[in-house]
């Protein structure tokens, strides 16, 4: 990358666009500048979709533009940009970001030793900065509670300061001490939060822990983590937790709930009176949470185990940190915004979303169950919404299966579509279409989509699986961009991200500007940097394969990189499957095809080391029995409905259409349709929705064993 004495060049790509010959304009202290270029109409539906302020210049040095050499083309545009600078008091020029003159790249232009991507918040060097932050944010409405009679009530920022010095207190007088891991058990709610911000606020680590698995299990991870003190949220998990607790080293449970089962402690009593104490603040108790190092263990989140048993991911405040004052710069969110915390705050994507809604001075609203979002998302009315791909994937699938009920609304979702999906580039990079049919068939259909989130909603992100572009094309097309995230436990977890300012559909972003990334050989995504943890707890040789001698941490998953620095996620490594021929396959994308249909609720593929790649679908039973019912296919049971030959001459319809995307090592040859929905309660899901492959293969190994029974002699082209 050629550079000069003065300044340094670092290329990224561009989504700020205007469509002049020669302009300037300023966005959060940075001044973008550009000459003549046949993007001109590209860069300025970018542009316009950020709401930028333009100045115009009158002139721009065109001879630069024959010059091969970066330095020579950008160096004369940062005059010209002074020039145009200085008379409407934008800031100086060590940050100036600028257009290379030819193509849609945009360079980032540094004075030595200085920065150009500064975040827009203060940054944190603890959680418990976040926390103190919070406490002094004076906001009477920081989060909103439902209680049993369905009414919203909100949370002051004093009374969760009040709160959690009440319940940290409590923790250390039950012999807590620093550097302690404590059991967190629960669904989301204020009392999470809290008990969060209590256990670090003593220099303790939460253990969070999923309140689906079973008592077995909790122990397993109680054990390993050492903990001696649980918190969790009913009776139910009490009980769980009481029948396995001889089987660890427990001395206190807290119950959240009221009233506390024998042998617990009720949460109520240790907060007994907190809020009484207003905007009080405890100097002593103050002294305690900034006491805290940033290299102080956080938290243990034990992986969900897709291929083996979970792993305890020990991740520091420093990590965490690391990642909050970059994950959500670009975004803008602050004291306006509100999101609904729905996913599992044992997932760390979650965690990590209410950490920067906090960190924004937003509001919290904690739904403690996944059937109540729907009406929340119209009560509350967010501004922002994330959600793993298969929330979204149901998303789509309600809608087409609720215009299905009728002909005249199936195909005016049809033609909706059509129109939307010309537009659908537009709409991505944060533009509303002008075009006529499209404001009429966003007024008629899309509107309606987007008041199902509550009509307010203007960010709209997906992580912690990868995202089918199909999906977010189909999104697109009705009106909403859906942007892409990619991370992992071990990262804190963002490692990539679109956003407002550079996003690529298909893409999971650009990498955090703390986060190198590199490719191995095989393709597998290798990143390094200060949100990677230090490794996994009391788990030596399982850090070790992980990371290799200049501190790289191999992510398992395959991936590349475009020319723009935009990051895809190909599949898993371990997850590859490879033919007998020696074609390697990448399952997820396959089935996120299969799974844009409102039949299919998981697909599974099959074939490693086989001659041909096969399916396992596990059906939207819900909608299946509906279409069998108008059908009139009668049958007794499932089992029964799946082996229908009408039911398999439809789902192999749909594996045919799926087929007709892809290349022919690709093609599914067979598929199985499966008598059983696949869930986390029934083993074949993890928390955060992902397949378990490993469980699959075992519980279907004779499905599969049939489905390969004559390969030596089969020539299927199609799927039987």
């Amino acid at each position: 990358m050629a550079t000069s004495n003065a300044y340094s060049t670092k290329f990224c790509p561009s989504s700020l666009f205007v469509k002049s010959r020669s302009a300037a304009l300023r966005f959060r202290n940075k001044v973008v500048i550009l000459g003549p270029s046949k993007y001109g109409e590209q860069r300025d539906l970018h542009c316009r979709a950020s709401n930028i302020e333009i100045r115009y210049l009158r002139r721009f040095n065109d001879p630069y533009e024959r010059s091969t050499d970066t330095s020579e083309r950008i160096l004369p545009a940062l005059e010209v940009c002074q020039s145009a600078a200085k008379p409407t008091g934008n800031t100086p020029l060590d940050r100036c970001l600028c257009y290379t003159l030819r193509g849609p790249r945009m360079s980032t232009i540094t004075a030595p030793n200085q920065t150009s991507l500064m975040p827009t918040t203060p940054q944190i060097a603890t959680i418990n900065d976040l926390f103190l932050r919070i406490a002094a944010a004076g906001n009477p409405r920081a989060v909103l509670w439902q209680d049993q009679l369905g009414r919203w009530l909100p949370l002051s920022s004093d009374q969760i300061y009040q709160r959690v010095r009440a319940l940290a207190t409590a923790l250390l007088k039950m012999g807590a001490r620093k550097g302690d891991r404590i059991a967190l058990i629960g669904e989301n709610r204020w009392e999470w939060a809290v008990t969060d911000f209590a256990i670090l606020a003593i220099g303790a680590a939460d253990v969070p822990i999923y309140p689906t698995l079973t008592g077995e299990q909790i122990a397993e991870l109680l054990r390993d983590a050492g903990c001696r003190i649980a918190l969790v949220s009913s009776r139910l998990q009490f009980d769980k937790i009481s029948s396995v607790r001889a089987q660890t080293g427990l001395e206190g449970i807290i119950v959240m709930d009221d009233p506390a089962p024998g042998g617990a402690i009720a949460m109520s009593q240790l907060l007994a009176g907190a809020d009484a104490r207003g905007a009080e603040r405890d100097a002593a108790f103050d002294a305690l949470v900034r006491s805290v190092d940033p290299s102080e263990l956080a938290t243990l989140i034990y992986t969900s185990g897709t291929t083996g048993e979970p792993k305890g991911v020990a991740l520091t405040h420093a990590n965490f940190a690391a990642n909050q004052n970059y994950a959500a710069r670009d975004f803008g969110f602050g004291p306006k915004d509100a999101c609904i915390s729905f996913l599992p705050l044992s997932h760390v994507t979650a965690r990590a979303l209410d950490y920067v809604m906090y960190n924004a001075g937003a509001q919290v609203a904690y739904c403690s169950q996944f059937d109540k979002l729907p009406q929340s998302m119209l009560e509350l009315r967010p501004t922002v919404i994330v959600g793993v791909p298969r929330v979204y994937e149901k998303i789509r699938q309600a809608v087409e299966q609720k215009s299905a009920a009728s002909p005249v609304k199936k195909r005016m979702l049809a033609w909706a579509l059509g129109v939307g999906s010309r537009h659908a580039g537009t709409v991505y990079y944060g533009r509303k279409p002008s075009a006529l049919l499209w404001r009429l068939a966003d007024k008629l259909v899309y509107s309606k989509v987007r008041a199902a989130f509550g009509g307010r909603v203007t960010t709209f992100v997906s992580g912690g699986a990868p995202l089918g572009i199909d999906t977010a094309k189909w999104f697109a097309s009705v009106g909403i961009a859906l942007w892409e995230g990619y991370g992992l436990t071990e990262t804190s977890p963002v490692i990539a991200l679109n956003t407002p300012l550079h996003q690529r559909m298909g893409s999971t972003g650009m990498p955090l500007p703390n986060v190198e990334l590199k490719l191995a050989g095989d393709g597998e995504l290798l990143v390094r940097g200060p949100s990677v943890f230090a490794g996994y707890w009391q788990k030596p040789v399982a850090t070790a394969e992980c990371f290799d001698s200049e501190g790289w941490f191999h992510t398992g998953d395959i991936a590349h990189i475009d020319g723009d620095g935009f990051l895809y996620i190909t599949d898993r490594k371990k997850e590859l499957l490879k033919t007998s021929g020696g074609k390697l396959v990448a399952p997820q994308p396959i089935e996120n095809k299969l799974k844009n249909s409102v039949f299919v609720a998981q697909a599974a593929l099959v074939g490693d080391r086989h001659k041909f790649i096969a399916a396992l679908i596990s059906p939207n039973f819900a909608v299946l029995q509906e279409w069998a019912k108008h059908q009139g296919v009668s049958v007794p049971s499932r089992a029964d409905l799946v082996a229908h030959p009408r039911v398999i001459a439809m789902y192999g319809e749909i594996v045919r259409e799926v087929n007709g995307t892809l290349a022919n090592f690709e093609t599914l040859k067979r598929f199985h349709v499966v008598a059983e929905e696949w869930t986390q309660e029934t083993g074949e899901l993890t928390p955060s929705m992902k397949l378990k492959r490993r469980v699959l293969n075992e519980r279907y190994a004779a499905v599969i064993g049939e489905l390969y029974a004559d390969e030596a002699t089969a020539r299927s082209d199609s799927p039987d």
